[in-house]
Formats: C-alpha cells, structure tokens, sequence
C-alpha cells in the first residue's frame, strides 16, 4: 500500500529528498508518489511540515 499526498502539500520538496527509492517526484503544484515505486517506509510522511502525507 503505497503513500499518497493531499492538496495540503506546499511543495517544498522534503519528501523527495527523503525517499530511499526516488518515488516522489514534483507535479503540478503539489508532489506525487508513484505507487508503483513506493516501498511503504514512511520517511516521507514523518518529515512532511504539513501532514501532507498518509498512507492510502
């Protein structure tokens, strides 16, 4: 079960510099996590500053 991001993100770019596997990427106005890639480790919904992250 990957982790998704909300309209909530700032795109600050924290997430994707946290991602061991690079499955964060930026998108238009907000990051996305590509499922397919996402190990499910939830560094980046513990360094997101707006709670932007969760787990789908």
């Amino acid at each position: 079960m990957a982790h998704v991001i909300s309209d909530e993100c700032v795109a600050c770019g924290t997430c994707a510099d946290e991602c061991p596997v690079s499955a964060i990427t930026e998108g238009d106005g907000k990051y996305e996590i590509n499922a397919d890639e996402c190990v499910d480790c939830g560094s980046c919904e513990a360094v997101c500053p707006t709670g932007a992250i969760s787990a789908e």
